[in-house]
């Protein structure tokens, strides 16, 4: 039985064709975007999905296969470049093509923006900043506004972050809020950005072949005030490591708590998603894979105000956490953090957590997609298929839920309306299982215990999504 409060769209979008006639695509993130939906009503579920329009003639792709959120009373999908496509969230149509550079001073930005209770939007990309260098803008789109114009007509920079290396910008997938703050992290992934614009017109040019790795940056962390804007100069550091998601931030006693999950090192995760990779035999993608970054959630903590406290002593106090800033002689800053999971080939991604409740505020549950060489392990029912996963961030106890020859997605947390507790609600993730009569379903959990309270199975294959929202 659907949970009575489950009354709306379950909206997920990833790659879903991987030639157009004669033309091959080379990469998982090259494929063109399909959406997918859902829908909830009266205790039935119906799917439906669509392929968005192909446009052609552009200098950078517009193809949006990474996520769907809402601006104002929109809906829109994005990839991590300049544009995003207004779709029609009951049909699934293609409305139009935005540019964000038409309103505001970006070359790209992210498909993770955070969305306030009142349904401000703010988001991060890189920029041109000052002394044609390099830098990152963070993004405010207001909420609906009152005489129904469009809010991204009214699109502002709220602060600038400098970026480490004035030529070449981080890859930035998602970055943190809290109530007062934003946090960045500024990884060693760089993005050539002569190859990025051109590589969209030069033939042989890929979108991957401009993402560079410069291991003696390390990770730089920037934290600003939210309002008014303003960048705070302390030049916090930590070891090379490459990250997608920010899982949440929060403040607590005069500091900043947030928690990610990170890849060791500073080797581009991406590079071991070529679809010749994947494409090979089983044996020689699991050797391939042993050799990739190696994954693991971390909880890094700042402190607001260091520059009370001596050289060489930490400086967190907070009693629940492990994790170290330490001052240098050079000025900066060092992080160590603590860690909230790890397991050899073994990754806990694609976070979510109770956003409408615990956004920017203490927490205590995650929810995400647990991955074992990056991708599901053929073999038999074994703890380390890939799986739907819950994890206490104070405790690090977790719980899974799983079958044999079953893939799902990254699972959305749905509250229930009548719940007191944080984890009061349901998770919906889309299940693949290839060779099954029904090789696709939805299937609804108890956030509680990862018990399943329901699916709904659908006969036709579904691709791989990555991201998508639930609306009510």
């Amino acid at each position: 039985q659907i949970p009575s409060f489950i009354k709306g769209s379950l909206l997920r979008v990833g790659p879903g064709l991987f030639e157009v006639g004669s033309e091959p695509f080379y990469h998982l993130f090259d494929g063109q975007a399909l959406m997918h939906k859902f829908d909830f009503s009266n205790g039935q579920v119906t799917y439906f999905r669509k392929f968005f329009s192909y446009f052609k003639g552009v200098e950078v792709t517009d193809n949006c296969l990474v996520n769907i959120y809402p601006i104002g009373e929109d809906f829109y999908a994005a990839t991590e470049t300049n544009f995003i496509t207004k779709v029609n969230p009951t049909t699934l149509d293609t409305i139009k093509k935005v540019d964000m550079c038409d309103y505001i001073n970006i070359n790209g930005i992210t498909a993770h923006p955070h969305i306030e209770r009142d349904g401000t939007v703010y988001n991060i990309g890189n920029c041109m900043g000052k002394g044609a260098s390099l830098a990152y803008n963070i993004v405010k789109i207001p909420p609906t506004q009152k005489d129904k114009s469009d809010p991204i007509e009214k699109s502002k920079v709220v602060v600038q972050f400098p970026s480490a290396n004035r030529l070449k910008p981080s890859y930035v997938h998602s970055f943190g809020m809290t109530e007062n703050y934003f946090v960045f992290v500024e990884t060693p992934i760089k993005i050539n950005l002569l190859k990025f614009l051109s590589s969209w017109a030069i033939s042989g040019l890929n979108y991957m072949d401009c993402f560079e790795s410069d291991e003696e940056k390390g990770t730089w962390i920037h934290i600003a005030r939210k309002d008014p804007g303003e960048y705070i100069e302390y030049k916090f550091r930590a070891s090379a490591m490459g990250l997608f998601h920010h899982i949440n931030c929060y403040e607590d006693s005069g500091f900043i708590v947030f928690d990610l999950c990170t890849w060791k090192g500073f080797e581009f995760v991406y590079n071991y998603l070529w679809l010749a990779n994947l494409r090979q035999n089983w044996e020689e993608i699991k050797k391939y894979a042993k050799v990739a970054p190696q994954p693991e959630v971390r909880r890094f903590v700042v402190p607001l105000d260091p520059c009370r406290e001596e050289q060489g002593k930490n400086l967190i106090s907070l009693p629940y956490t492990t994790a170290t800033a330490t001052m240098r002689g050079d000025g900066t800053i060092w992080l160590e953090p603590e860690v909230l999971f790890s397991s050899p080939h073994q990754a806990f991604e694609f976070p979510q957590i109770n956003y409408k409740m615990h956004n920017g505020r203490n927490y205590t549950y995650t929810y995400g997609l647990g991955l074992n060489h990056f991708i599901p392990d053929r073999a038999s029912f074994i703890p380390d298929l890939r799986s739907i996963c819950k994890l206490n961030v104070r405790t690090k106890e977790t719980w899974v839920w799983q079958e044999p020859d079953s893939y799902p997605s990254e699972p959305l947390f749905v509250q229930n309306p009548s719940g007191v507790d944080e984890d009061d609600g349901v998770l919906l993730t889309i299940v693949v299982c290839p060779g099954a009569q029904s090789p696709t379903y939805c299937i609804i959990l108890d956030a509680k215990d990862l018990s399943e309270i329901a699916r709904a199975e659908v006969d036709v294959m579904t691709p791989v999504t990555f991201h998508g929202m639930y609306r009510p």
